[in-house]
């Protein structure tokens, strides 16, 4: 066994066991703390695998903006944890079937019995790069060749879910005021101003 493998199995247990306790700890806060732990030790075993690109974007944008957002969103909002664990133990057998399913499927993938696509011996030749290897290039020309249908149609579902999202936050609601900027272009002076003659009044 060689250093990178105890370099991975590390990361790995470390996922797996911050991955349990995102489900399992009671204090939202502490959930998210240790999804973010989870997502550095992802980014960890992408190092390993030469996939610099992929590692740097996960802890920028997931560890260093999305995080931060939960983070805030969670601490600013008054959740009550009581009401939040009265659901766990009911849900709890789906969730272990889900997870069950999961493995299997994980295991069918990447396990000695499943396709031969993640053999180690593939996995060993694409590790093997030169030093001036662009993962990105490689990254960008598989992402807009083999795979830009699945992108498009990716691309397509999160712009319905952006407008989904601004059409259910847009109700119209009737003691909200509203703003109807075509209909202030068009009012005239004699609508807003009314110029009254009174008689002046004389001193005693």
């Amino acid at each position: 066994m060689i250093f990178t493998d105890l370099v991975f199995y590390f990361f790995a247990g470390m996922l797996v066991l911050a991955g349990l306790g995102v489900i399992s700890s009671r204090n939202p806060v502490h959930s998210a703390l240790f999804l973010v732990l989870s997502f550095f030790s992802c980014s960890a075993l992408w190092l390993l695998l030469q996939a610099e690109f992929l590692a740097i974007v996960l802890v920028l944008v997931y560890v260093g903006a999305v995080m931060v957002l939960f983070l805030f969103v969670v601490m600013m909002l008054d959740i009550n944890l009581t009401q939040m664990r009265q659901g766990f133990v009911r849900y709890l057998p789906i969730g272990a079937l889900i997870a069950l399913v999961m493995v299997a499927q994980m295991v069918w993938v990447v396990g000695p019995a499943g396709p031969d696509v993640f053999s180690g011996e593939q996995l060993a030749q694409a590790v093997q790069l030169p030093a001036d290897h662009s993962n990105t290039r490689e990254l960008g020309k598989v992402l807009y060749t083999d795979y830009v249908f699945p992108f498009e149609v990716a691309s397509v579902i999160l712009l319905v879910a952006i407008v989904a999202a601004i059409a259910l936050t847009m109700r119209r609601r009737e003691m909200t005021k509203y703003q109807t900027p075509g209909k202030q272009v068009q009012v005239r002076k004699a609508d807003r101003l009314r110029i009254m003659k009174m008689d002046a009044e004389g001193g005693e």
